[in-house]
């Protein structure tokens, strides 16, 4: 009789226990009693154990990580490298005769590894090192980085960049420093030697593309940032900067031999097609891996890229088949690029009409430029770098101003007027065309007379690249 009182004396005392718990966890009348009781009975009369388990979570520093964020973002870094390798390598190698196809491959191959070895080394501090950077305040540290980050010093297991591992940003960003001057290759393709490929891309990077990056997005005393240009993914830093250095690479390098008399039909486009498609896929990871976080921006971000890069797409084969009586692959391709380029800078700011409105003025104008302009002024930009990136990312940064606005549909209204924004971002297209374009006209000059000469020989040209410059064939039929 005794065991059986024990038991259900134990069983009242256990559901009293819950009973109270769950009174304190619903009850605000509870919480506030539990709460004084607290405070009337100290710390000190808990067990010491306990004492010292609460002093470690309360010393403890706030977990910035989160696994969500961190997910998105290693997603976003492989598929902003999958649009290089092998998204962009396949849609440049399907449109160059087939005595070439290799050559541009390799190239693209070649500036992955060298772009990850000089952000690893340098890229990465000249970038992103704010050292000396104040709002405002107009220096020398406005324009470039300093060395403090070289060799990713200060880049520790536990180093963070927001809400994600330092790791991961800084992997995310060597993306966008692989993919850029891999898009120049497609303005000099079939002509330029390979080791003036490699030394100019060198420089290039070095001079043009990470002080680009600085000014636009390290933040407070960057030149471009107090500005308040609106760039959210790379209008200007990766596209007008890439498209202006391909359009003088090309005039400097001049025409292939038999440009406008031979025919020059693309090797295999349905290489093209496919590396447009990778390219549309990776620009997801461009467009909303540049939110830098799992979130609402993110998914804005995805969703206008999609309806900008589909309406573009649209535009440019209906302006063909209007113009050329057909819709052609390549037309439709190029458009679909032409689109995603345009809601780059956009992604973050404008919302689905604003999307629909840049796709379309993008594909109608990258069709023009890369047809009746190109045609009119004779210059010869093999695969349209100049006519897709660079007017492209002209559109794109210039209707930002417009349709970031609430009043236009956009998310990210500014605090000054629509003139004024549509003002600062026609300021950075303008700074950023002068700025590349008189440099990288410096920079092929010295590689000129670093390597001799820009281009392969008349013999190696006719022969194609990939035997004179790499002694293999991409094709044995």
């Amino acid at each position: 009789m005794k065991t059986t009182i024990r038991k259900w004396g134990a069983v009242l005392m256990l559901a009293g226990m819950l009973g109270s718990t769950a009174v304190l966890a619903q009850d605000p009348a509870a919480s506030a009693t539990a709460t004084m009781a607290e405070e009337i009975s100290p710390a000190a009369s808990a067990p010491e154990s306990v004492q010292v388990a609460t002093a470690a979570v309360e010393a403890a520093p706030e977990v910035l990580l989160d696994s969500g964020d961190t997910a998105w973002m290693l997603t976003a870094t492989a598929l902003v490298l999958l649009m290089t390798i092998p998204g962009l390598s396949l849609f440049y190698a399907g449109m160059v005769r087939s005595k070439n196809v290799l050559s541009v491959l390799m190239q693209c191959f070649a500036i992955t590894g060298l772009m990850s070895v000089i952000w690893t080394i340098y890229g990465y501090s000249i970038a992103f090192d704010t050292t000396g950077m104040e709002a405002g305040v107009l220096n020398f540290s406005s324009f470039v980085g300093g060395f403090d980050r070289a060799f990713m010093s200060g880049m520790t297991l536990d180093a963070m960049s927001g809400t994600i591992p330092e790791s991961v940003f800084a992997t995310f960003q060597m993306t966008f420093a692989i993919i850029t001057p891999a898009l120049i290759v497609g303005a000099f393709a079939e002509r330029m030697k390979f080791s003036s490929i490699l030394i100019f891309m060198t420089l290039w990077v070095t001079v043009c593309y990470l002080p680009m990056v600085h000014m636009v997005w390290a933040g407070d005393g960057g030149l471009m940032w107090d500005w308040g240009v609106i760039d959210f993914a790379g209008g200007t830093v990766v596209h007008i900067n890439a498209g202006i250095a391909g359009l003088v690479a090309a005039i400097m390098l001049g025409k292939r031999k038999g440009y406008g008399k031979d025919q020059m039909p693309p090797n295999n486009l349905g290489y093209t097609i496919v590396g447009a498609s990778m390219l549309w896929v990776g620009w997801f990871g461009f467009n909303a891996g540049s939110a830098l976080a799992a979130g609402a921006s993110a998914g804005m971000a995805m969703f206008v890229t999609q309806v900008a890069s589909a309406s573009a797409a649209l535009a440019w084969m209906f302006a063909e088949w209007i113009m050329h009586k057909k819709p052609s692959v390549l037309g439709i391709a190029s458009g679909a690029v032409a689109g995603l380029v345009a809601i780059t800078p956009a992604s973050g700011s404008a919302g689905p009409v604003g999307a629909l409105w840049i796709g379309l003025a993008a594909g109608v104008i990258c069709f023009v430029a890369s047809t009746r302009i190109k045609t009119a002024l004779g210059y010869d930009d093999s695969l349209d770098v100049f006519g897709v990136h660079c007017v492209g990312g002209i559109v794109g940064a210039i209707l930002t101003g417009v349709f970031c606005f609430e009043s236009m549909g956009g998310v990210a209204t500014p605090d000054i007027s629509m003139g004024a924004q549509v003002w600062v971002q026609t300021k950075s297209v303008i700074f950023t065309l002068l700025y590349t374009g008189i440099l990288s006209v410096v920079l092929l000059y010295i590689t000129k007379l670093l390597t001799g000469g820009l281009r392969v020989s008349e013999e190696a040209e006719r022969e194609g690249l990939d035997i004179t410059q790499h002694n293999e064939r991409g094709y044995i039929l």
